[in-house]
């Protein structure tokens, strides 16, 4: 049942006749089957006791329920799980049945977090109080599922049929001061209040003094019949056109609309439906999947499970004020870090502060921080020319260009002018970190800290460690991470370490195509339509030639059998076409910044295609989309296998997590490696070495890759132990 915890509730029953029923399942009392019965069961004994008049619901430990434990799920998955405990049939029996049919009024007393299921069972009592910093939502549809304990038909009967639709489909949680203007909650009351007021209300009710309300049958803030299907209406056409992939969105609007048109219970059991087959789906497999694959990336055999304890980071210093050094800083003064910035003259330094100020500026004017704010958060951020003022930090980001030299010097200076603890760390995207410290004898607290751009929106954090990086550097740097809301990825140290080197096949097949005659407009199409938020092309002239040319060289020079080499950017480069920068790349630009074909392109194409002395073949001219994102993305899966295999990275869902979170890779796929998966490893491998006979080693299929689909393994399957002696 649930997880492997036993998760259950507590009943006591105080003078005053409130039996207060407590939820307690750490550390965020989620909902497993075990709780979930043993609420049952509290309720069934309060119904028969004659000293109880009133129940108040809460959560153990300021946490009232983070919502249905969804490790519970797998028995839903593999049929194992008996009719009497499938989640639909637990929310009509306990939830609306036990709960909200109680002849005894039920108030909820909601602190910390009260999402998903958690928020359904609150829905379900007779009134709710709350915290003001309390968080209320249903995220349901982030796991590929829909709310199942009634959340389609309650929401929308206390806050309306729009607003309970964008906190639903877009996974939009309220505080408790906005669920109480909005009506799901009755009464906002401090943490050390919350109980007591809760019962007093729950008492109220008891002796008729305040209303007695079954959220299921309320109806005034729902809409007229008509006003409300063109609200739905409205709601498919969006979720249509924003998430083109995704069936699970409709499904939401279907059962909220059936509440609506044929009433409430015909709702419920429409919820309950969708609600036992939805985790059998594709989408919601790939969703969970990423939602235990991101809280394991902080988990490091060897390194966080040694017993070492974070250090206490006081005031970080960034070297090079460009886009990533100035998003970097960014995004630690907003969590309140102490940032030195350092350039080499004042003009970079205006421009790199200057930078800073208007990604918070940007924040103040959508409203996401006051103004008052702003000033405290510029005020963490100092600019330097030298480095007199690097004698406290604990931690150095250098972020200045790709240059080995440049760095190399970097690093020998800051040796000589930081303490001895400071954790020295590159922001390089492709460098070996073994030659960036090679002029140093400090690579114990040598580590990479790859953002990606723009730092202070891009959620993930690629850790490079190498041979040499000691693991406390490791363990402070996962902490900062998680401290700047970031998602940490640790990995090993090669040129490209895993997110750039496992995509670098990526942009170079799709000129393979085009030099052999594939549309690239075509290409980015069929990309986007995967899922991708924008195709090679378009990500090319994003990130500019110049970037593009030289992490290429990179990979020329480290892998040169398996690069495709073709001198398409390269010649589009010479004609001053550099990307999106200079407004005509692949794509020309207007001042919007709105990309549009250029017909100009192909005289490029035709060049390029005579120099690497190459024909076009007529099975890519109109190449299926299927084709198209199989050529694209299997050289990419090919290389994440050698990056596994190599031991880059510790496991394959932390590519799956870089995959997405660096790359942009569709999250309803699962991540590469889930959605190599879900092709086989043998289907791969036929298809690269089919490739790779007509069209070079570049499609090559690697040996780890041969060995897994020799024996029809998954790719992501670890690699077996060898048995202990012991």
């Amino acid at each position: 049942m649930g997880s492997g915890s036993k998760g259950r509730t507590v009943m006591e029953v105080g003078a005053d006749g409130v039996a207060l029923i407590t939820l307690i399942n750490p550390p965020v009392n989620s909902l497993s089957l075990d709780v979930l019965f043993s609420l049952k069961d509290c309720y069934e004994e309060a119904l028969r006791r004659d000293d109880v008049k009133a129940i108040v619901v809460t959560g153990a430990k300021g946490k009232f329920s983070g919502g249905f434990d969804i490790t519970a799920f797998e028995g839903v998955r593999n049929g194992s799980m008996a009719s009497e405990t499938k989640p639909g049939y637990v929310s009509i029996e306990i939830i609306s049945d036990t709960v909200e049919a109680a002849r005894k009024p039920s108030v909820a007393a909601i602190d910390g977090l009260a999402l998903g299921g958690g928020l359904e069972v609150a829905m379900a009592c007779h009134a709710r109080v709350s915290t003001p910093t309390a968080q209320l939502g249903l995220p349901e549809l982030q796991l590929g599922l829909i709310p199942g304990f009634g959340g389609t038909q309650r929401l929308p009967r206390l806050v309306g049929l729009a607003k309970a639709l964008e906190m639903m489909l877009m996974s939009k949680p309220v505080k408790g001061e906005e669920a109480h203007t909005l009506g799901l909650v009755d009464a906002i009351v401090s943490r050390d209040e919350l109980v007591n007021i809760a019962r007093q209300w729950a008492l109220d009710i008891f002796h008729r003094r305040r209303p007695w309300v079954a959220s299921l049958y309320k109806t005034d803030k729902i809409e007229p019949l008509g006003e409300a299907r063109e609200i739905l209406k409205f709601a498919r056409a969006q979720a249509r056109k924003q998430a083109p992939n995704l069936k699970h969105p409709l499904v939401c609007i279907d059962a909220i609309e059936e509440g609506i048109v044929s009433g409430p219970r015909a709702g419920l059991w429409k919820e309950a439906e969708a609600f036992q087959a939805l985790p059998h789906s594709d989408t919601s497999k790939s969703l969970v999947h990423i939602f235990f694959a991101q809280r394991g990336t902080s988990k490091v055999p060897g390194i966080t499970n040694i017993g070492l304890v974070p250090r206490r980071v006081n005031k970080v210093a960034i070297l090079g004020g460009g886009l990533m050094g100035s998003g970097i800083a960014t995004a630690l003064i907003l969590s309140n870090y102490p940032v030195i910035l350092k350039e080499v003259n004042d003009k970079f330094l205006q421009a790199g502060i200057g930078r800073v100020r208007a990604n918070l500026q940007s924040q103040v004017k959508k409203g996401k921080m006051s103004q008052e704010k702003f000033e405290k958060t510029i005020s963490l951020l100092k600019g330097v020319l030298d480095y007199e003022s690097f004698k406290d930090v604990d931690m150095v980001i250098e972020a200045v260009i790709e240059n080995v030299s440049l760095k190399q010097q970097i690093f020998a200076d800051l040796e000589k002018y930081c303490p001895p603890h400071c954790i020295l760390a590159s922001n390089t995207s492709t460098i070996d970190l073994n030659l960036i410290g090679e002029k140093t004898r400090s690579q114990d607290r040598i580590v990479g800290a790859h953002f990606f751009s723009p730092a202070h929106v891009m959620p993930l954090l690629e850790i490079v460690r190498t041979k040499q990086t000691s693991p406390q550097v490791i363990v402070d740097l996962l902490d900062v991470g998680k401290k700047i809301k970031k998602t940490p990825v640790v990995v090993g140290n090669c040129t490209g370490f895993a997110v750039n080197r496992m995509f670098f096949p990526y942009s170079q097949a799709a000129i393979l195509l085009v030099e052999r005659g594939t549309d690239p407009y075509q290409i980015d199409r069929a990309i986007t339509k995967f899922g991708m938020p924008m195709g090679p092309f378009r990500l090319v002239d994003l990130v500019g030639f110049g970037v593009a040319i030289a992490t290429g060289m990179q990979y020329v020079e480290h892998f040169p059998e398996r690069t495709y080499k073709s001198m398409l950017i390269p010649l589009m480069q010479e004609d001053k076409r550099a990307g999106q920068s200079t407004r005509k790349g692949f794509y020309i630009y207007d001042e919007k910044r709105k990309a549009s074909p250029d017909p100009e392109l192909y005289k490029y194409i035709e060049k390029s295609r005579s120099i690497s002395g190459v024909t076009i073949d007529p099975k890519l001219v109109k190449l299926p989309a299927k084709d198209i994102v199989e050529m694209i993305f299997l050289p990419v899966v090919n290389e994440a296998c050698r990056v596994l295999a190599e031991g880059i990275a510790v496991k394959a869902a932390d590519l799956d997590i870089a995959a997405v979170m660096g790359m942009g890779f569709p999250p309803y796929r699962g991540g590469i490696m889930f959605w190599a998966d879900s092709l086989g490893s043998k289907y791969i491998y036929s298809r690269l070495e089919e490739w790779s006979k007509m069209y070079g080693e570049f499609f090559k299929p690697c040996a780890y890759l041969a060995e897994r689909a020799a024996k029809g393994a998954p790719l992501s399957a670890p690699a077996e132990q060898a048995k202990s002696r012991l």
